[in-house]
């Protein structure tokens, strides 16, 4: 189930990657921005929903820890704020770093609160 959702995952994150660095630029890391924030949305959104419900665990491993965690990308938000803080472009390195780390918690909340009402 982790790799089923793991491959897909991985698929999403190229294709909307992809897709969002092709209509914003890639000025500031807005395809690992998006990409990361949704992920936020989708984990609170999926935990919510699977601990209050008696889904099966193995939507456990497909969902959060398989397609979630690799359609996230820590590791390339890392390196994207360490290249453009190497480049002189520090206000982009730590506007990136907050809008990731304060965006990033108000998804997780709100998928949260979503996954709660839904269920």
């Amino acid at each position: 189930m982790i790799a089923i959702g793991g491959a897909a995952g991985a698929i999403a994150r190229y294709v909307v990657g992809n897709y969002i660095g092709s209509r914003l630029g890639f000025r500031f890391p807005y395809g690992t921005f998006v990409i990361n924030i949704s992920g936020c949305f989708l984990v609170g959104v999926s935990m919510a929903l699977l601990s209050r419900t008696m889904a099966s665990p193995s939507w456990r491993y497909l969902i959060p820890i398989g397609f979630i965690g690799a359609y996230t990308t820590f590791s390339t938000f890392e390196y994207e704020t360490l290249r453009a803080i190497q480049d002189g472009q520090l206000a982009t390195g730590l506007l990136n770093v907050g809008l990731s780390v304060v965006t990033g918690f108000v998804a997780v909340w709100l998928g949260d609160m979503f996954g709660r009402v839904w269920v």
